[in-house]
């Protein structure tokens, strides 16, 4: 064995046993204010067989903060009259969708965005082939709440967005991952994409490896090149996208978690929040927007919603309020629904994300005029934070290290 190879081998080992004793495989935590960044500090490898330092600049599968990202398009097409958040969606969807135990009670946009619409994961939410329609899910009896009539209750729901990019598809003609690079990614000039479709080969390069916490692979182990299929494959095993059809399926691209992007251009979607709609001096969203988006639809009174993430024993209740695909900080009670990730008593607005060994976060102050974005790869999730039911590397991730 050359030494190369010995030294390769030696430094491949340290960090799968760094990684085993608790540490991230990466962290990185940009901060930042109406004007820019204000600090930024990244640590760790994104990659860890070729040994790559984690930058900045380099783009993860950010988990659900691409709610919040999906919802920004959403909400441009509802300014544009292409879209309306109260009416019937089954309208513009071409089918009905209805919760069978309540069938006169109709569901609406702003339910499928602030979960509040009945729907579960139980049936499932991601894993419709290319060629399939998403009622295939939404069919079964497991996909409702049958207790809870749409609009009265809060169930965290992933299976919500793709419903959420079906009406974003049939209003505007437009496959969902083109639709958001025309309304958000390049006009808030980011190189950011929805399962890898339509980021550059600078990206690509820069792929962020998710790992779990034993540091083991587990997504975007991508050695450079852009994945064979980005969707679900058909159930022949094609994946001819000339098949997509406008609105019957919306799990395609992944709205509830695909977004690939770096915690720098995290930060610039929150600095376009903070100053009303505008970055660098384009707007994105109308001012009467991103106040629709401060502003809780939900409230946890203490029987009026599912707290925690039913996917996820180990993590206790931090879904205290909940707006647009907005989750809302230091609402909760700190006992039962502890949700001060901060541990200021701050109101700020924002989303946490979690998925494949990965834990983000994006939040701004708007009254201090301030936010941070951050994630770290290869760790737990669980709720060992100290004064909220997030995880510890959550509230590291929030104060900084």
């Amino acid at each position: 064995m050359s030494l190369c190879i010995r030294f390769a081998t030696l430094a491949l080992l340290l960090a799968t046993s760094c990684a085993h004793a608790g540490d991230p495989v990466a962290r990185v935590r940009v901060s930042f204010d109406r004007h820019g960044e204000t600090s930024v500090r990244a640590e760790g490898l994104a990659d860890i067989a070729t040994q790559r330092a984690l930058s900045a600049d380099d783009p993860a599968r950010i988990a659900s903060i691409s709610k919040l990202v999906t919802t920004i398009g959403a909400m441009r097409l509802v300014e544009a009259g292409k879209l309306n958040l109260d009416v019937d969606v089954s309208d513009l969807l071409g089918f009905s969708l209805r919760n069978p135990t309540f069938p006169d009670v109709p569901i609406t946009l702003r339910m499928l965005l602030s979960h509040t619409s009945s729907l579960t994961d139980s049936a499932g939410y991601w894993n419709v082939p290319l060629g399939d329609d998403i009622r295939i899910i939404t069919g079964k009896p497991e996909a409702w709440d049958s207790q809870h009539p749409p609009g009265t209750f809060f169930r965290y729901t992933n299976l919500n967005f793709p419903l959420v990019a079906q009406t974003m598809e049939r209003a505007s003609g437009e496959r969902f991952d083109r639709l958001m690079r025309r309304l958000v990614l390049f006009p808030m000039q980011l190189d950011a994409c929805f399962n890898w479709s339509g980021c550059s080969h600078a990206a690509l390069a820069r792929a962020v490896v998710l790992y779990d916490e034993k540091s083991a692979p587990q997504k975007d182990d991508l050695h450079g090149k852009a994945p064979a299929c980005a969707v679900i494959a058909a159930r022949d095993g094609s994946c001819d996208l000339a098949r997509w059809r406008p609105g019957d399926n919306g799990t395609l691209f992944s709205p509830q978690g695909g977004l690939r992007i770096s915690a720098r251009d995290l930060a610039r979607i929150g600095r376009m929040l903070l100053n009303d709609g505008t970055l660098d001096g384009v707007r994105i969203l109308q001012p009467a927007s991103v106040a629709l988006l401060a502003t809780p639809v939900w409230q946890y009174n203490g029987n009026n919603g599912v707290i925690g993430e039913e996917d996820e024993p180990n993590r206790g209740g931090f879904f205290c309020a909940y707006g647009l695909a907005v989750q809302h900080l230091a609402q909760g009670d700190g006992k039962q629904c502890r949700d001060d990730l901060f541990g200021d008593g701050h109101p700020r607005m924002g989303h946490s994300g979690n998925a494949y060994g990965l834990l983000s976060g994006l939040w701004i102050d708007r009254a201090a005029g301030t936010g941070v974005a951050y994630f770290s790869t290869g760790v737990a999730n669980d709720s060992s934070g100290t004064h909220s039911n997030f995880s510890a590397t959550e509230e590291q991730g929030a104060a900084g290290w």
